[in-house]
């Protein structure tokens, strides 16, 4: 199994310096194979007319990603970029669909580690290696999320490095008199004090199941011990059923008083404007958010802090969850492939690294790239010091059921009140051992 590769290759990102911003600019030059330079589409030199469809899950960037691709056609004549998102928990099934009928995408956005599997396995997507030479630079931790685990090739250009905190309103904390917490009596006693003036305190989603698992790693994973206790699962030394991942869970019941009032009816989008109206005070969630943040709420001051580890937990530091997000594939199908393998190239540039920086609040998978956003730049510290791998994603999505669904679905029951912590934890276990062979087993 993947399990301890994995885990080494996340720690090294945070250390080396993908966690990003000092990276040195790439050795690889342009791809000169191909006699232009990664930013020149081969229709730039023609007269060529060619529209490029490109599909994301991330309806809440198109803006950024339209500005971003607005510079791209601006140096490549006769090229248009077309950015076609799509609802986050329908996107799999509808790509899946798209890349084996016409009118499918050329570029997609793909899913990283198990949930690429199956496209590449359908042989929906070209392989990447001998295309785009710059993905050599590349570290090759990032590229994990973009390979395939059979053949080892690369199928993605990655484009982002995610990871887990709580957001919050910094007017808010001023006004209320509440500091950054630094132990977890500060942090649930900060959640208190708002509670009693009628706000809501931590906002969060509890009908978009896909986000459950964030919520529980971002208040918990040091409450299971991180690093240290996804080792032990992949060497069969413990299961999901470990008292201190039960644990973990029921630091999720203790805070269901904090969250919104009947948070299963609150949608993902919602528990986004709670926190950019002001209704909430915090936000735990994805670095993928403060770009969001800042477009909805230009004139909130946004401030960022790792959930401190709740009592009795096995490591005493807080913890950073984060991975590899996705990539940029090329449809094997594209009837525009020589055009697609252009935008992909550009996309492996600094260039472009740093607009998707600069524009959409997140660290760039491109080497060389620098966060300009303070909160973006403290995030990167935090990760760099103490990270931990957002466990169910990185390890469990490689079989079905996917561990991030079964999460998500036993958490929402956790806050329906029909599932207990053991219940929710036993579900976790019985669903990935249908496929998981621990690499001690």
């Amino acid at each position: 199994m993947r399990g301890s590769s994995l885990r080494r290759s996340l720690l090294a990102l945070a250390a080396s310096g993908l966690v990003l911003a000092a990276c040195a600019p790439p050795a690889t030059e342009p791809d000169e194979a191909a006699g232009q330079d990664a930013g020149q589409s081969e229709a730039a030199a023609g007269d060529e007319q060619v529209t490029l469809s490109v599909w994301s899950w991330r309806p809440e960037d198109k803006a950024a990603y339209e500005k971003i691709f607005a510079a791209y056609e601006a140096d490549n004549p006769g090229v248009t970029v077309e950015f076609k998102p799509y609802v986050n928990t329908e996107y799999n099934t509808i790509l899946a669909t798209g890349l084996t009928e016409e009118g499918g995408p050329d570029v997609a956005q793909l899913r990283a580690y198990g949930q690429l599997q199956p496209l590449i396995e359908s042989g929906d997507l070209l392989a990447l290696d001998d295309e785009v030479p710059a993905l050599a630079d590349f570290a090759p931790e990032v590229l994990e999320g973009a390979e395939g685990r059979e053949d080892g090739k690369l199928y993605g250009v990655p484009f982002a490095v995610q990871t887990m905190q709580v957001f919050y309103n910094q007017a808010m904390f001023d006004e209320a008199g509440v500091a950054e917490p630094e132990t977890w009596d500060e942090f649930t006693a900060a959640l208190e004090r708002f509670k009693q003036q009628d706000t809501i305190p931590l906002a969060t989603t509890g009908k978009d199941t896909w986000m459950l698992p964030i919520l529980h790693d971002t208040v918990a994973a040091t409450r299971y011990g991180g690093q240290d206790f996804q080792q032990a699962l992949q060497a069969g030394e413990t299961d999901f059923t470990d008292p201190d991942y039960v644990a973990s869970i029921e630091v999720v019941d203790q805070l269901k008083p904090y969250l919104p009032q009947d948070v299963v009816g609150v949608a993902y989008t919602d528990a986004q404007t709670l926190f950019t109206t002001g209704r909430a005070a915090m936000f735990a969630g994805g670095s993928f958010e403060l770009g969001f943040f800042r477009a909805q709420a230009p004139d909130m001051e946004i401030g960022v802090f790792s959930v401190p580890p709740p009592p009795e937990s096995p490591v005493d530091t807080p913890l950073v969850p984060g991975w590899a997000d996705g990539s940029w594939g090329v449809n094997a199908d594209s009837l525009n492939k020589e055009a697609a393998l252009d935008l992909v190239r550009w996309m492996a540039t600094q260039e472009f690294g740093q607009m998707f920086t600069d524009e959409l609040g997140q660290i760039s998978g491109v080497p060389g790239t620098e966060p300009t956003d303070e909160v973006l730049a403290e995030i990167v510290t935090a990760y760099g010091e103490h990270p931990a791998p957002y466990l169910l994603l990185v390890d469990y999505r490689y079989g079905e059921p996917l561990g991030t669904d079964l999460m998500g679905e036993g958490m929402q029951e956790l806050l329906l009140g029909d599932a207990t912590p053991a219940d929710v934890a036993k579900k976790v276990d019985e669903g990935i051992s249908q496929w998981f062979e621990p690499q001690g087993g």
